[in-house]
C-alpha cells in the first residue's frame, strides 16, 4: 500500500470490479442477483479500488450487507473495518435502522462483525450445502451453515467512529 489516503466512497455496484466481489462470494450469479438497485461503497487508494461493499433495503427501515470485501494485499490493515463503519454510517443517513447480514458460522469475520456490534439473530442449517454449488472451504473446514447477524443501527454510537478520511 502507498502512503496516499485511503478513500471511503458510494458508488453504483457496476463499478466495483467482480474479482473483488468474489473475494467474499464465490457466486457469480449471487453477485449479479444481488447487485441490482443496490447500494455500493468502496476503500479506495490510488485511484484503485481495494474494499467494496455492497447493500441493499429489504424491508422498511431494514438493509442488507450482501458483501463485503478487501483486497488480499490490504487486508489486515483496518481498511474493512472502517469501509463496514462508514458504510453502517452511510445507512443510517439513509433512514435505515437495521442492518443485517449472513456469513459462515466459523472464522475471522465473526470477530470483525462482533467488533462493530453485530449479533446473532438466528442459524440457517445447510445454507451453503444448500445454495452453493461447489463447497466452500475456510481453514480446512468446510462451511455448511449460515449465521443471520443484525445491528440496530439507533443503539450504535457509529458517529464518533466514522473516519471518511
Amino acid at each position: 500500500m502507498s502512503s496516499e489516503q485511503v478513500e471511503y466512497l458510494e458508488v453504483s455496484p457496476k463499478t466495483i470490479p467482480l474479482t473483488l466481489l468474489l473475494e467474499a462470494d464465490p457466486s457469480e450469479l449471487s453477485i449479479r442477483s444481488y447487485s441490482t438497485g443496490a447500494w455500493g461503497f468502496v476503500a479506495q487508494q490510488d485511484d484503485q479500488i481495494i474494499g467494496a461493499c455492497i447493500a441493499k433495503t429489504i424491508r422498511d427501515g431494514c438493509a442488507e450487507i450482501f458483501n463485503i470485501s478487501v483486497h488480499p494485499s490490504t487486508q489486515g490493515k483496518g481498511v474493512g473495518t472502517k469501509l463496514l463503519t462508514f458504510v453502517l454510517h452511510e445507512l443510517e443517513q439513509k433512514g435505515i435502522q437495521r442492518v443485517e447480514l449472513g456469513t459462515g458460522a466459523f472464522g475471522y469475520q465473526l470477530t470483525y462483525y462482533h467488533r462493530l456490534g453485530f449479533r446473532v439473530g438466528e442459524v440457517i442449517q445447510n445454507h451453503f450445502l444448500e445454495n452453493y454449488s461447489e463447497p466452500i472451504f475456510e481453514n480446512g473446514i468446510q462451511h455448511k451453515d449460515m449465521l443471520r447477524l443484525y445491528l440496530d443501527l439507533k443503539s450504535l454510537a457509529i458517529h464518533s467512529q466514522v473516519d471518511a478520511g
